[in-house]
């Protein structure tokens, strides 16, 4: 009876030991996903805080490495909360660009942008610049942190927390309150279900490896019943 309990007893312990080693490879494995950088702004176009010669048409952002083409969004708001940002996100490469309708007024335009960067996770930020086009405008022209900057408009903070050195952003309009911060959810933890799914796939391989074990076990046994 001993001997056939051995192992049994073996093969307890191996399922042990191969599901300790599996939790240890999925502890370490997400211990690791928080420390892995997420894609970064590195510039913009025009320069956060700049002043230009006349409104741009365009303005783009380029990133530490390829965001993907899928869910970007760029909201370009003047002094009184309008938005020009003019047709779809444009990704070449490591640049996202937003095109500005015509007509835009000179003075000081707030840009939020928003991506998902190449680890899939959304990344969002917001820059200021000025565009000034003669003396017309000259009092709307000024730089960050003048009192031009009070008109910056309250839609831009419905895109969530800006990069590190990004513009600040402000609350939310009646326009735009709809774009709340959920949209800037956590990527789903896919690395998880990968490892329920090795989990659940061992366990069985390891179940029917006992059944056959304690099958062929009982074969043995009644072979020898009757050899007797």
């Amino acid at each position: 009876m001993r001997q056939s309990r051995q192992p049994i007893i073996a093969l307890i312990a191996a399922m042990a030991t191969a599901l300790a080693a599996a939790l240890a490879c999925a502890v370490a494995l997400l211990a690791a996903v928080p420390a892995s950088a997420h894609d970064a702004a590195a510039s913009t176009a025009p320069a956060n805080g700049s002043t230009v010669s006349s409104v741009p048409d365009k303005v783009s952002v380029t990133f530490s490495n390829n965001p993907l083409a899928l869910g970007s969004q760029f909201i370009i708001n003047d002094s009184s909360g309008t938005n020009w940002a003019e047709g779809p996100v444009e990704i070449v490469d490591n640049v996202a660009s937003q095109k500005l309708k015509e007509g835009a007024p000179a003075g000081q335009f707030t840009v939020a942008w928003r991506v998902v960067s190449s680890d899939s996770h959304p990344i969002e930020g917001t820059f200021s610049f000025a565009a000034g086009s003669g003396a017309t405008t000259s009092g709307a022209v000024t730089t960050p942190g003048t009192a031009g900057a009070t008109g910056a408009p309250t839609a831009v903070a419905t895109l969530g927390t800006a990069q590190p050195g990004a513009g600040t952003p402000a609350g939310p309009t009646a326009g735009t309150t709809g774009q709340t911060a959920s949209d800037a959810s956590e990527p789903f933890p896919w690395s998880i279900v990968v490892f329920a799914l090795v989990a659940l796939g061992l366990l069985t391989f390891l179940g029917v490896t006992a059944r056959r074990r304690l099958a062929a076990g009982a074969d043995e046994k009644g072979d020898d019943v009757v050899e007797e």
